[in-house]
């Protein structure tokens, strides 16, 4: 829907190890359109309906006060892919070859990817 591809652009331009919360990206949609407000749960819809999640990165968007809320891979990865980016964040993307060793390891250590 033009709703969920609004929603999806604005995840597309959230900086690589930053983050941005549900609210956030409501009002943002809301400014854009003229409106008092709009639907945060209506954004998480749009969020969670993200079919090309390694592209378009839905786990850079958090909860209020910065809590940890829905990710289709679990919060368990979200916290990971935030806690890899925070270590890399001077960088647009990730080169693999300057990953450290506890995270190349990181899929062997866990049970639930």
């Amino acid at each position: 829907t033009p709703f969920r591809l609004s929603v999806w652009k604005i995840l597309s331009e959230i900086p690589y190890g930053k983050t941005m919360t549900y609210g956030d990206i409501a009002q943002r949609l809301a400014q854009e359109r003229g409106l008092p407000h709009l639907s945060v749960r209506a954004v998480g819809s749009a969020v969670g309906r993200n079919p090309i999640s390694l592209i378009i990165p839905c786990h850079r968007v958090i909860g209020r006060n910065g809590r940890l809320t829905g990710y289709a891979g679990g919060l368990r990865r979200k916290a990971w892919l935030l806690a890899m980016e925070r270590r890399h964040e001077d960088r647009e993307t990730l080169d693999l070859k300057t990953l450290d060793l506890e995270t190349l390891n990181f899929r062997f250590q866990t049970s639930d990817l």
